[in-house]
């Protein structure tokens, strides 16, 4: 276990110290009126590796998101391994070097953290634990509550290419294509939307359940009801065709590197042109806007003149995407 721990995780992760504990210390903490964000979250996505990405990028890039979406600054984050015995170790390594590199990437530390090996059988090769720290500056304050009628929504990028690639990715349909996860951690797009947009309402990952149920949280959570354009959402050909060949509906797909945003009318120009010169928000686009509260969170204009209600999403449209 020991030589486990010194040639995979630290070799990797570079920790400063061997203590039982991080000790940790920021400017960004010193500033009076400065929040102390916090997140935590398990990954266990099937298959393990898969275009665009693998377990560790999605351990890194989900937690780091969940505490960028709050306008916070991520900085720090531990990593809690479960590893079923007889896992093969260049696929360890080849997970973990991933995530140092995701972690490089997002600006992040990994400092801390734990491994147990369980009996074969026991575990689906490996579960990954992230917890985040991170910091929000004074006189920030980003929540869903804050949404008001005629804010703008935007999206990043387009929609559904992580659960659409996760779901070819596992063969069980027989499909060939070329998607790969948008996985990818947005925290620096997040600070160039707020610089740009200084009131800039909330922001949500649209993860689990989607751009759908990401928007009817937000809606519920301002009362408001949020309308969307289906000319305006971005999605890709391929997710079209797979969604249509197996029944489901794209809004409801995973996303790994996609968020959604508000911001007031007289912003939304500005959030938009900083957002397109971000690595992860090139594809920047408006789809719709916050509107007086109706009988229905939210709703969508449809390319024929009518109104579709788009709901919450009702159980796992597809198990274990991250």
């Amino acid at each position: 276990m020991r030589d486990l721990i010194d040639e995979i995780f630290v070799a990797a992760f570079e920790p400063d110290g061997m203590e039982d504990q991080a000790r940790l210390i920021s400017d960004k903490l010193m500033e009076p009126g400065a929040q102390l964000a916090f997140t935590t979250d398990s990954f266990v996505v099937t298959p393990l590796e898969f275009p665009g990405g693998d377990i560790g990028t999605l351990a890194v890039c989900g937690t780091v998101n969940d505490l960028a979406v709050g306008g916070a600054s991520p900085l720090w984050l531990s990593a809690a391994f479960i590893i079923e015995e007889g896992f093969e170790i260049a696929r360890l390594r080849r997970i973990v070097v991933s995530m140092a590199a995701s972690a490089k990437l997002a600006g992040v530390k990994i400092v801390t953290g734990d491994t147990k090996v369980v009996e074969h059988g026991s575990a689906d090769g490996v579960y990954i634990t992230t917890s985040g720290i991170g910091v929000v500056p004074p006189d920030r304050s980003i929540s869903a509550e804050q949404i008001r009628e005629g804010d703008v929504a935007i999206v990043n990028g387009v929609l559904g290419d992580h659960g659409a690639a996760i779901l070819a990715a596992r063969g069980d349909m027989a499909l060939s294509t070329s998607l790969e996860s948008d996985c990818q951690p947005l925290a620096a797009l997040m600070e160039a939307a707020m610089a740009a947009a200084p009131n800039l309402r909330a922001a949500r990952d649209a993860t689990r359940g989607g751009l759908a149920s990401a928007l009817n949280e937000m809606a519920e959570a301002a009362r408001v009801t949020v309308e969307i354009e289906e000319d305006r959402l971005p999605l890709r050909s391929e997710v079209k065709g797979m969604c249509e060949i197996l029944g489901l509906d794209p809004l409801y797909l995973a996303n790994e590197g996609t968020l959604v945003l508000f911001v007031p009318e007289a912003e939304a120009e500005a959030a938009l042109a900083a957002m397109r010169a971000t690595a992860a928000g090139q594809g920047s686009v408006a789809i719709g806007r916050a509107r007086a509260k109706g009988h229905i969170p939210v709703v969508m204009k449809t390319i024929f003149g009518g109104e579709r209600i788009v709901d919450m999403l009702v159980g796992e449209q597809l198990p274990r995407i991250c």
